[in-house]
């Protein structure tokens, strides 16, 4: 990792590690952002941990802190039950056969993305190599919005991420039911841990995690390149 950072010239180092190489980490000055319990096979913490090469980097805009900040405060996690008997709209999974559908939802929702998901390729490429389920909502015919689940089934985890809902259908709480359909799933993979890293200046996705129980326990300050620039995330987790 140093190696790499001298060579392309990055200004921060990222890595999620067992919480028992820390001291490796740290003798190399990294910090600890995050965390989240249990993470290996429902058992061994995890630690997000960072190196800053710049002190520009490492400056956080204290504006979206401070509105987090008030998320934290008014989070009701049972907040969510409201929302368990709306029908209006299907929420299923999704195949390979909808990878095109997918790309359409996430180019015009992310500008930018740290992986190629304007890509129907990649998208199959993760179905079918790393386990990767794909989550959709319907109105009648039409992919709406969509949602992913990065599962490690060996160490019990899931990352719950991409959430992307049409413009016009924003606001109908349609990634609370994509989040429930998803841990219902989760539930049926054994998995043990889910978890995400939700943009910082995005209240409405962190308001949507915290109501639905997820715990926050750190922000990666100017951490992931997402919708044209760098943004702060914010790591939130729940146990099933």
């Amino acid at each position: 990792l140093n190696k790499l950072v001298e060579e392309n010239g990055y200004t921060k180092i990222f890595a999620k590690i067992p919480s028992d190489t820390l001291p490796y980490f740290v003798a190399e000055e990294f910090i600890t952002e995050a965390f989240i319990p249990r993470f290996y096979n429902d058992s061994t913490d995890c630690l997000m941990v960072s190196k800053f090469m710049n002190n520009k980097r490492s400056h956080i805009a204290e504006d979206e802190l401070k509105i987090f900040k008030s998320l934290l405060e008014k989070a009701n996690p049972g907040e969510q039950k409201k929302y368990k008997n709306s029908v209006h709209y299907e929420i299923g999974s999704l195949g390979e056969e909808d990878a095109s559908e997918i790309t359409k939802i996430f180019k015009r929702a992310f500008e930018t993305y740290p992986f190629p998901v304007h890509d129907p390729e990649y998208l199959v490429q993760t179905m079918k190599e790393n386990g990767t389920r794909y989550f959709g909502v319907w109105d009648k015919e039409e992919l709406i919005g969509v949602s992913t689940a990065e599962v490690d089934a060996k160490n019990k985890n899931a990352e719950m991420t991409d959430f992307a809902v049409l413009p016009e259908y924003r606001g109908q709480k349609l990634a609370f039911r994509l989040l429930m359909k998803m841990e219902v799933e989760m539930k049926i993979d054994n998995i043990k841990t889910v978890y995400t890293i939700a943009r910082l200046k995005e209240p409405g996705m962190n308001k949507t995690f915290l109501n639905s129980g997820y715990k926050y326990t750190g922000t990666l300050i100017n951490n992931t390149n997402i919708s044209g620039s760098i943004e702060s995330m914010n790591v939130l987790y729940k146990h099933l």
